[in-house]
C-alpha cells in the first residue's frame, strides 16, 4: 500500500478524540511552567501549536473527503464523545498561552473558538445520541471518554476566568459565566460517573477493556478543582463570588478528594489489565487520555494550594510532575516510533 493510501486510510479513521493530545500537552507544559520547569514548559508550548495546527488541518481535510465518516461518529456513542476534546484541546491552549507569555489576545481567540466549539458540540453530540435508534448496551456504550464533556465545559471555565482581567468592565460578567459553567460541569460529572461506575460493577469487565479513558474519571473532577480554585482567586476582587466562596470552596475540596481517591483505583485496575490480562503498551491515540489527567492533578493540586492557602498539600505537585512528564514522554515515544513505522513499512 502507498504512503497516500495509508494517508487516506488514517484519515478516514482519525480517532475525534485525538486532540486529547494537545490538553494532555499543554497541561503537562503549564504544571512544568508552574513548578519553575521552563526549560520543559516552553519547549512544549511550541510543540503544542504544531499538534493543535495539524490537527486541525486533518479534521478539515477528513471533513472535506470524508463527511460521512464524521457525521457516523457524531452519533457514536463511543466516538462521538471524543469531539470534546477539540473544545477542551482549544481552551488548554489558550490557557497555555496566557500563563507562559501574556498572551491575553491569543486567549480570547481561542476562548472564542473553544465556546463556540462547546456550544455547538454539547448540543450535536447529546441530540445525535438521544436520537440514534439502534443504540448500544450501557456495558457496550459508555467509558471514561463520555466525560470528555465535563473536560471540555471546564476549561472553558477555566480559560474565561484566565482572560477576564483583560476586559475589566465585563469581568463580573465573565466570572459569572465561568461560574455556570463550574456547576454544570459538575453536574454532569455526577451524571456520567454514576453510570460509569455502574457499568464497572455490575457488569464483566475483561482487562483490555480497562482503556486508557478511564484515568478521565480523576481527569474530569482535576480540572473541576482547577476550576473552582480559579474561582477563588476571582472571588477575592468580585463581590457575588466573595459571597459564594465557601460553596464553591467546598465544592472544590470535594471535586479534589474525588480525584485523589480515583488514583489509586486506577492504579489497581491498570496493574490487573497489563500484569493479570497481559496487554502489552504499544501506542495509541487513547494514551493522550491518560497523560492529561496526571498533568491536570498536578495543576490543580497546586491551584487549589495556592488558593485557599493549604501549603501542606504542595509536596504532591513536586512530586507528581514527574510521574506526568515520564508518561508524556513514552507516549511521544510511541507516537514517535508510529509516524517511522507509517513511512517506512512497506
Amino acid at each position: 500500500m502507498s504512503i497516500k493510501d495509508r494517508f487516506q486510510s488514517v484519515l478516514a479513521d482519525l480517532p475525534p478524540a485525538y486532540f486529547a493530545m494537545v490538553m494532555a500537552t499543554g497541561i503537562v507544559s503549564i504544571a512544568s511552567h508552574m513548578l519553575g520547569f521552563r526549560i520543559v514548559a516552553e519547549p512544549l508550548l511550541l510543540l503544542n501549536i504544531l499538534f493543535y495546527v495539524l490537527l486541525w488541518i486533518f479534521t478539515l481535510l477528513r471533513l472535506l473527503f470524508f463527511p460521512r465518516n464524521i457525521f457516523h461518529d457524531l452519533k457514536d456513542h463511543l466516538r462521538g464523545v471524543g469531539f470534546f476534546t477539540m473544545v477542551a484541546g482549544t481552551c488548554v491552549l489558550g490557557s497555555q498561552c496566557v500563563i507562559l507569555f501574556q498572551g491575553y489576545l491569543w486567549g480570547t481567540i481561542l476562548l472564542i473558538i473553544g465556546t463556540a466549539l462547546w456550544a455547538i458540540l454539547i448540543y450535536a453530540v447529546f441530540t445525535g445520541l438521544i436520537i440514534r435508534s439502534d443504540k448500544p448496551s450501557l456495558e457496550e456504550g459508555i467509558s471514561g471518554v463520555w466525560l470528555v464533556a465535563v473536560v471540555a465545559t471546564q476549561s472553558v471555565s477555566v480559560l474565561i476566568n484566565r482572560v477576564a482581567p483583560y476586559f475589566p468592565p465585563d469581568r463580573e460578567l465573565l466570572s459569572f459565566a465561568s461560574f455556570c459553567l463550574f456547576l454544570l460541569g459538575g453536574l454532569l460529572y455526577i451524571l456520567i460517573i454514576s453510570l460509569i461506575f455502574y457499568r464497572l460493577l455490575f457488569f464483566p469487565l475483561k482487562p483490555e477493556k480497562v482503556t486508557p479513558p478511564y484515568w478521565v474519571n480523576m481527569g474530569a473532577v482535576a480540572i473541576s478543582t482547577l476550576a473552582g480554585a480559579t474561582l477563588l482567586i476571582s472571588g477575592k476582587e468580585l463581590p457575588f463570588l466573595t459571597h459564594l466562596r465557601p460553596f464553591i470552596m467546598g465544592m472544590t475540596i470535594l471535586f479534589w478528594s474525588v480525584a485523589t481517591w480515583w488514583i489509586p483505583l486506577l492504579i489497581l485496575l491498570y496493574g490487573w489489565r497489563h500484569l493479570r490480562g497481559k496487554v502489552r503498551f504499544s501506542y495509541d491515540p487513547q494514551y493522550w487520555s491518560m497523560v492529561f489527567p496526571l498533568g491536570m492533578y498536578t495543576t490543580c493540586t497546586l491551584q487549589l494550594a495556592g488558593a485557599a492557602n493549604l501549603d501542606f498539600l504542595m509536596p504532591i505537585p513536586r512530586y507528581f510532575i514527574f510521574a506526568a512528564l515520564l508518561a508524556w514522554l513514552l507516549t511521544f515515544v510511541g507516537l514517535l516510533k508510529k509516524i517511522f513505522q507509517f513511512f517506512h513499512d512497506p
